[in-house]
């Protein structure tokens, strides 16, 4: 039983606590006395007895008619207007008496002042036991005042943090007297906005969890921040494990679940179990209550994601609408919230029914209005002209209690008469636990997977505020936003006190993750492979049967075996053939050709057999030849279809196309006014990039050699670019191409249309490659900014970013695996989920230039800036 329970729930602080004795008809032939504990708080005093069966006393401050102290420092508490007065001895502090004078202060501002200088002057006073150190060898590297915060109790203190462990020491000593947590098992922290400023910092030991080991609230933002970054050094890729974007690609691909993102989002935009106006968000998802089996197959179970609760039933909306219509600035839709702590406490009024008192004041709701029924919640979130409420993450974990009165509480008794006991449920749910089960089920199906994105853009993301908020008819009370009201501009202490405690018990918005529209979740068909143990398989995806498996499956595996296992790359075999740095790559499809260019203008072509490289002779008439020599610098290659045709890119602006088999030259090409850096063939079209800041495409019509015949180009399109472009890629389909900017801007085009969909900055220098994945979903760059950025490609929406030590040049990558080749030489395998190196191959002496790998995806070849050619096989 813990005095906690009687705290107040608004910046209630415990200051210290003294042994006592409750005296009761004192001086009298029946007196009796009862020890216990007196807690001295910062608006009231608490006598907890010894003896559970005895009641635990509160007594506000500011009901004290008089605190008289004797000489000798014995306190004696007289309760205003109680005939049998309870009498309370006890020898404290002068603290005490300070604090009983703030409570007769008449304004909140006032109170609020005197009670902030005795909390900091007793913190000034004080400081961190370092005899409570786990070990002798430890040193310390900061100490500094915060606050533990918890539901009902904030605890002023001593914060610590050596090399190998974080304290938290309460001035109070509750719950214990020094809370210890080992840097090396924390997991996750996040920054806090408490109380609309940024000075919470919160500590998760835990990888999926909504409780956390510690919050804390710091005096400034500084000490918050030194303090984050010192324990940051211990979390491994910490910046690039939490951060909204790092989750997206996860969830799309189906390495987290519906629920797992939703916790994440709700940790990154401050929601917290510790704060009840912040309290993590989860949707209602099902909108039949009243049939006897839930059907997950059919849209109509599912409630509307795409609009916010206000905007479901449209009769409603539209008398919300006409009312924002005439209202004056600053104007909203909904006058309460979709989370606050009195729709927190609705809910977990069966298990946490002492935080319902505090916010009632020491009373339950009206039995009508308590958490009755969830058909009749649900009805009510539909039709009712003040309730907006979305759920809690309880609905969709494994804990049924609050569902349960198994504390046997007296709610109330209903109108028709009925008791409030446990919670009504739907007829297709047998029991609390499998209603859970249910909603579960149904958080993670097809038809909310394709669909939560929408949910989101509402709640965290473009549609959170603004026009599209308008739109959506998102509208809330501007002071549930962030940023809608800054306290450090209210001079008045009275009002600055009133409006924290109006948004603090009215709830707030969560912080806004994203400004774009949300991607939605890929939902796969086929079977893929569990990549790692530590990824669990999504339950989107649908498992086909042995005999139902075709070809192209058995290929999909074979790829995603040799992804799984690239870390085990070998080197092969290697060659020095050019004199200058190597820049591109080509290999017929027999495998039997390579080709590759450089900056030493050549164009050279060797066998490659049995492990075993030798230069091929080309027979030309009767001339002998082993490359061809060019004006300036090559900058890429490629092979036609049918291996008849290889065309190198120059920096002369020309591209040259020649003849395999007759080795002579066949075309050549004036496309642009500068350098082309890059060039690909799709379909019997040419696309080439070029540093005069265009790509353009072509149509080909290739000539009959025999004949001597010239190809014929025609013009398609002429896409614009600011500045000149370095790299570009086209996805699967051929219908959209990325482009890579010297000043580091990702272009996404629709080639059909010849119209740039997106221009995203993402790069401070110049983009070396860019290449979409095998499902067209993404694209992936590196550039100079020693930085992969992974956008989506639909919405334009940067899903991932990953910071590396050195520029990576080159690489490729199945969606979840990168290979690439860095500045240094080495090869690199990187987790992209995870955004670590996985494995280093030592390569090249310079940078690696160029990569090319086979269709299955065992074979790579490279080349370097130490003009080196190196052949790379995979080793199951």
């Amino acid at each position: 039983r813990l005095f906690s329970l009687l705290l107040l729930n608004l910046e209630e602080y415990y200051f210290e606590q003294h042994t006592a004795n409750h005296i009761i008809n004192k001086d009298c032939k029946d007196e009796r006395k009862f020890r216990g504990s007196l807690k001295i708080c910062s608006k009231s005093i608490i006598f907890e007895p010894d003896d559970n069966v005895q009641p635990i006393i509160k007594i506000p401050l500011r009901d004290c008619s008089s605190i008289k102290a004797p000489e000798d420092n014995e306190v004696f508490l007289i309760k205003e207007r109680n005939v049998i007065a309870p009498y309370k001895t006890v020898r404290v502090s002068i603290y005490f008496f300070t604090l009983y004078r703030a409570s007769c202060l008449d304004k909140m501002g006032d109170q609020a002042a005197m009670i902030t200088a005795i909390l900091q002057s007793r913190l000034a006073r004080t400081s961190f036991d370092k005899y409570r150190f786990q070990s002798i060898s430890e040193t310390l590297h900061m100490e500094c005042k915060a606050e533990m915060v918890t539901p009902l109790v904030t605890n002023p203190g001593h914060v610590c943090v050596s090399d190998a462990n974080l304290y938290f020491q309460p001035l109070n000593g509750y719950p214990k007297p020094v809370v210890q947590i080992t840097l090396q098992n924390v997991r996750r922290i996040y920054k806090r906005r408490h109380g609309l400023m940024p000075l919470g910092l919160e500590v998760f030991c835990t990888e999926n969890d909504l409780c956390s080991d510690i919050y804390l609230k710091f005096y400034s933002c500084q000490d918050r921040d030194e303090v984050y970054r010192l324990i940051a050094k211990y979390i491994e890729n910490h910046i690039a494990e939490h951060t909204a974007e790092s989750y997206v690609l996860q969830w799309q691909r189906g390495h987290i679940s519906n629920y797992q993102y939703l916790l994440h989002l709700n940790n990154l935009a401050d929601r917290s179990c510790n704060d009840l106006s912040q309290y993590p968000v989860f949707p209602w998802i099902i909108a039949d209550y009243s049939s006897s089996v839930l059907d997950l197959t059919k849209p109509e179970t599912f409630r509307d994601l795409s609009k916010p609760i206000g905007a479901l039933n449209k009769e409603r909306l539209d008398r919300l609408v006409k009312r924002y219509q005439e209202m004056p600035e600053p104007k909203f839709m909904y006058g309460s919230h979709y989370s606050s702590p009195g729709y927190v406490l609705f809910y977990l009024v069966r298990v946490a029914p002492e935080y319902m008192l505090c916010l009632q004041n020491g009373k339950f709701d009206h039995a009508d209005r308590m958490f009755n029924s969830i058909a009749e919640t649900w009805k009510n979130c539909l039709d009712g002209a003040t309730d907006f409420k979305e759920l809690i993450p309880e609905f969709y974990e494994n804990d049924s209690s609050f569902l349960v009165n198994s504390l046997k509480l007296d709610l109330g008794k209903r109108q028709g008469g009925k008791m409030v006991e446990d919670v009504e449920l739907p007829p297709w749910a047998s029991g609390p636990d499998d209603f859970l089960q249910k909603c579960q089920e149904a958080l993670e199906s097809p038809y909310v997977s394709e669909h939560l994105h929408e949910w989101i853009d509402i709640i965290f993301g473009y549609k959170q505020k603004g026009s599209e908020a308008v739109a959506a008819h998102n509208v809330f009370h501007p002071l549930t936003y962030e940023g809608g009201v800054d306290l450090n501009s209210i001079m008045d202490p009275n009002e600055k006190v009133a409006l924290l405690t109006q948004i603090l018990e009215f709830g707030q918005t969560p912080k806004q993750l994203f400004t774009t529209p949300h991607p939605q979740r890929k939902i796969q068909k086929l079977k893929s492979l569990s990549r790692t143990s530590s990824h669990s398989t999504s339950i989107a995806e649908s498992p086909v049967s042995p005999n139902e498996e075709s070809f192209e499956d058995l290929t999909e595996e074979s790829i995603t075996l040799a992804w799984n296992n690239i870390a085990k790359l070998k080197l092969d075999t290697q060659c020095k053939i050019h004199k200058e740095a190597i820049t591109g790559i080509a290999v017929t499809c027999n495998g039997s050709s390579v080709f590759t260019t450089s900056q030493g203008k050549r164009l050279k072509c060797f066998l490659f057999s049995k492990s075993m490289l030798m230069y091929l002779n080309w027979i030309w008439g009767k001339k002998l030849s082993i490359f061809f020599s060019f004006l300036q610098a090559l900058s890429s290659c490629l092979i036609l279809p049918g291996d008849t045709t290889v065309i190198s890119s120059s920096w002369d602006n020309h591209i040259y196309f020649y003849s395999i088999a007759f080795g002579r030259q066949q075309d050549v090409l004036l496309g642009h006014d500068d350098a082309v850096s890059k060039i690909c063939w799709r379909d019997g079209r040419l696309f080439s990039a070029s540093w005069d800041s265009t790509v353009k495409v072509w149509h080909c019509v290739p000539g009959e050699t025999l004949s001597n015949k010239k190809h014929h180009f025609e013009l398609l399109a002429h896409l614009e670019h600011d500045v000149s472009v370095n790299t570009m890629d086209l996805n699967a389909a051929n219908t959209i191409l990325a482009s890579g900017t010297k000043e580091g801007t990702i272009s996404v085009w629709d080639v059909t249309t010849a119209t740039v969909l997106h221009q995203l900055p993402h790069h401070s220098g110049t983009v070396f490659h860019a290449a979409f994945s095998p499902d067209s979903r993404h694209l992936l760059s590196t550039g100079e900014d020693c930085c992969f950025k992974v956008i989506d490609v639909q919405t334009g929406m940067l899903v991932s970013s990953v910071t590396t030590e050195e520029p990576q040049r080159c690489f490729k990558w199945d969606g979840n695996t990168i290979l690439s080749g860095s500045q240094s030489g080495e090869l690199l395998v990187w987790d992209l989920l995870g955004g670590k190196v996985t494995e280093r191959i030592k390569g090249h002496t310079g940078a690696v230039m160029s990569m090319w790998m086979n269709e299955q995806c065992n074979s790579v070849i490279t080349g370097g800036e130490d003009k080196q050619i190196m052949f790379w096989k995979l080793q199951y």
